[in-house]
């Protein structure tokens, strides 16, 4: 390892912060050279088509399983890799952007609104760096294909992480034809680094907290906060934490005020105090391998549909494998003692209590079998 990440990395796990890890090392590797070929890459890609036997990656694209260390490798790479200028920012936020910049672009009736917005970001950043690559719905999806390539054509230099492998992505998706050309531009000019290693360093994490906090109050809440921060390696000082608008389907979405590296924060009034159905927690199930969820009261006859929505989001959190951190005003037996499908409850509480569990918590995010 005789690049800058490389010594950065190796740096780390002499002083015992990181483990030995085969699939770290070639992410490492890939990133090292990565950045060697920032510096020699010509732009276009036509000219580095025809320049070279195989053209320099654009970037680095690394997939794996939560806690596995994607983000503090992109972290490493960021820190350490010399460009400029250079931008990290959260996938979905940067997505979000983009879309802000079409409409004005539309606004303004530009002939190519997209290549447009493509060249206005390639001469803001020679190396992106996204946290959480992860398409949810058709908006992004329509768009990524020929935004991406144009950032490609441009020398732009990309490193992302995921959950999924490239041919995962937006899987089952409306109209998936469209964004099948970005799956091919990612195989073929990104190197492709599965991370699936024997340490889960959230796990490790996850064993030293509290994952159910009683009562809800001032303390629960200073310690919620504490476990987002350390299960997502959050820099206060950086910046704000990113809020995003998940797609739920059906043209609605869903707001969550805080969603950083597949850790989301929601109240129990948003989720189970207004009007909400299986695809809204399904979505959320299948986005998230971690949820924190504040204020769940002790619910009464009088909470009986309140109490139905948060057994139905406590199943699709359970059958998906999320981890759940959580404040309430009483143990999982004293939420719902009385009411209708109080019986029923009594299955909640036994799926809270196994997902407390160390064996739940070593399972991975994804559908149980």
């Amino acid at each position: 390892m005789t690049g800058e990440v490389g010594k950065a990395y190796a740096a780390l796990v002499e002083a015992g912060e990181l483990k030995p890890d085969a699939d770290q090392a070639r992410a490492v590797e890939a990133l090292d050279k990565f950045a060697a070929d920032m510096g020699r890459t010509r732009k276009g890609f036509l000219s580095r088509l025809f320049g070279r036997e195989t053209p320099a990656p654009c970037g680095v694209y690394m997939w794996g399983g939560v806690g596995r260390g994607k983000s503090m490798l992109m972290d490493l790479a960021f820190e350490t890799i010399d460009a400029s200028p250079k931008r990290r920012a959260h996938f979905h936020a940067f997505m979000l952007e983009v879309h802000a910049r079409l409409k004005e672009k539309r606004d303004a009736e530009v002939d190519e609104p997209l290549l447009e917005v493509a060249a206005d970001i390639a001469k803001e950043a020679r190396f992106l760096a996204f946290d959480e690559m992860m398409v949810t719905n058709s908006a992004d999806a329509m768009i990524m294909s020929r935004l991406f390539t144009a950032l490609v054509d441009a020398g732009v230099g990309i490193v992302t992480t995921s959950n999924r492998p490239p041919s995962d992505l937006y899987k089952d998706g409306l109209n998936r034809e469209l964004f099948v050309p970005f799956i091919r531009l990612i195989e073929a000019q990104m190197q492709v680094v599965p991370l699936n290693g024997p340490t889960d360093y959230r796990l490790d994490r996850m064993k030293g907290l509290d994952l159910w906090h009683v009562p809800n109050g001032p303390e629960a809440t200073e310690a919620l906060s504490d476990a987002f921060f350390r299960l997502t390696d959050y820099e206060v000082e950086r910046e704000a934490v990113p809020s995003m608008e998940l797609d739920v389907g059906a043209g609605r979405s869903l707001h969550v005020p805080k969603a950083l590296k597949g850790v989301a924060v929601f109240s129990f009034k948003r989720l189970c105090g207004e009007a909400r159905g299986a695809a809204d927690y399904l979505a959320i199930a299948q986005t998230f391998h971690t949820v924190i969820l504040v204020g769940i009261p002790v619910m009464g006859p009088d909470m009986r549909n309140e109490a139905a929505r948060f057994v139905a989001l406590i199943d699709a959190l359970y059958e998906h494998g999320v981890k759940l951190l959580a404040a309430a005003d009483a143990e999982p037996a004293a939420l719902y003692e009385a009411g209708d499908g109080s019986f029923e409850f009594e299955r909640t509480v036994s799926r809270l209590e196994e997902m407390q569990s160390l064996d739940y918590l070593e399972e991975g995010h994804g559908l149980r079998e």
